[in-house]
C-alpha cells in the first residue's frame, strides 16, 4: 500500500506536473553568521541497518556517522525533532554536493537566516519547505518545539530532474537556493513517510523523496507581487485574536485591526506568515485547545467553546485536520494533568 501511494503520486507528478497553491516569504538584511561544516554522510556498508530509511539526526541537519565511507545514492532522508521550549540557535554550512530539502511536519515559530538575509522569520505552518543549495549556511533560532524531515538530495540527481521537467520549457528554471513555499502535497509527502512507523523503510522513503524532488522541479516559482504585512500590523493583529479567541472572529476584523482592506490585508499577512488568515485563526484555536487538553481535565465540549468553536463536532474535525488525532486521542498521549 505505501509503495503503491508513492508510486500513485510519482506518476502523477511525472505526467501532469501537480503544482499547488504557492508562495515565497519576503527577505530582509541581517547580520552575517559564521558556521561549522556539516560531517558528509556516511554507512557502514557491512551494517546496513545502520542506514534506515529515515535517519535520526545527532545535530541539526547532521547524520550520525558510523565510519569513512561516503554513501553514493541520490537521495538521503533524516529526520530532526526538538522538544523544547528555550530558544536554540543552531548554525550549519551545507555540503558541497547536495542540496537539502527541509518540510516542516509541524507548526513552529524559528528565524531562518542565510549569509545576510533573513529567509523566514515567525510561525512556520506545517508543510512549509525550505531548500538550502550546496555549500550554503544557514542559520536558524527556534522558539518552539519542531519536527522536520530532511532531504539530501545529489547536484546531480536534481539537475536530471530539473532537466526533464522543463525540457519542452522555453523559460529560464528558476534558482531554487534559499527558497520557502507553502505547499500542500509536500506536506502530504512528509507526513506519509513518518506516518505507523515508515521511517525505517529504505525503498519507501526514496520514493517518496524523488516524488518531491520531481514535483518541485515542475513547480513555475515567482516574486510576490505584494509585499509582507508589516511587523507593527501583524502584532496588532496576533495580539487581537489571543485576546478575542473565544469569539466570532471574521477576516473584516483582522483586516480592520491591521488598518487595511480585507483584500490587502489577506495577500500581505499571507505574504508574512505563511497562514491565509482564517487558517492562522484555526491554527491558533487547536494550539489553545491542545494546551487545555494538556493541563486541565476539562471537557471536550467546554474546550471547544472557550477556544471558539460552536460546536464539539467541529472542533473535532479542525482538530484532527490539524494533528491527526481527535483531541480524546491527542489528550491520552500527552498525559493531561488532573486538576483538583
Amino acid at each position: 500500500m505505501r509503495k503503491e501511494f508513492v508510486s500513485i503520486f510519482a506518476q502523477s507528478v511525472q505526467k501532469r506536473g501537480i503544482a499547488m497553491g504557492l508562495h515565497i516569504l519576503a527577505t530582509r538584511p541581517i547580520l552575517q553568521y559564521a558556521a561549522a561544516p556539516c560531517p558528509r554522510w556516511t554507512f557502514d556498508a557491512e551494517r546496513p541497518e545502520a542506514r534506515p530509511g529515515v535517519c535520526k539526526e545527532r545535530t541539526w541537519r547532521c547524520s550520525a556517522v558510523s565510519n569513512n565511507a561516503s554513501i553514493a545514492t541520490d537521495i538521503l532522508v533524516s529526520r530532526w525533532t526538538d522538544s523544547s521550549d528555550s530558544v536554540r540557535r543552531e548554525e550549519v554550512v551545507s555540503v558541497s554536493d547536495r542540496y537539502v530539502f527541509s518540510v516542516a511536519l509541524k507548526t513552529t515559530r524559528l528565524k531562518l537566516t542565510s549569509g545576510s538575509r533573513i529567509l523566514f522569520d515567525g510561525t512556520m505552518p506545517a508543510g512549509t519547505l525550505h531548500i538550502t543549495g550546496p555549500s550554503r549556511t544557514l542559520a536558524a533560532a527556534f522558539y518552539a518545539p519542531c519536527d522536520f524531515v530532511h532531504f539530501h538530495v545529489s547536484n546531480s540527481y536534481l539537475r536530471k530532474c530539473r532537466a526533464a521537467a522543463h525540457s519542452d520549457s522555453s523559460r529560464a528554471m528558476p534558482d531554487l537556493n534559499d527558497l520557502v513555499i507553502r505547499d500542500p502535497l509536500v506536506e502530504q509527502l512528509g507526513r506519509a513517510l513518518i506516518e505507523d512507523g515508515h521511517g525505517g523503510d529504505e525503498l519507501f522513503a526514496s520514493s517518496v523523496g524523488q516524488t518531491l524532488v520531481m514535483h518541485v522541479s515542475r513547480l513555475e516559482v515567482s516574486e510576490p507581487r505584494v509585499s509582507a504585512l508589516p511587523k507593527w500590523r501583524l502584532k496588532r493583529v496576533y495580539e487581537y485574536v489571543d485576546a478575542h479567541l473565544e469569539e466570532t472572529i471574521n477576516l473584516s476584523d483582522m483586516a480592520a485591526i491591521a488598518g487595511l482592506s480585507r483584500m490587502h490585508f489577506a495577500a500581505q499577512f499571507r505574504i508574512a506568515t505563511g497562514f491565509r488568515p482564517h487558517d492562522y485563526l484555526l491554527n491558533q484555536r487547536i494550539e489553545r485547545a491542545k494546551a487545555l487538553l494538556s493541563e486541565t481535565n476539562t471537557p471536550l465540549a467546554e474546550i471547544a467553546l472557550i477556544v471558539g468553536f460552536q460546536a464539539q463536532a467541529h472542533f473535532s474535525t479542525v482538530f484532527k485536520r490539524f494533528t491527526g488525532k481527535s483531541p480524546a486521542c491527542w489528550r491520552r498521549s500527552n498525559e493531561y494533568m488532573t486538576v483538583s
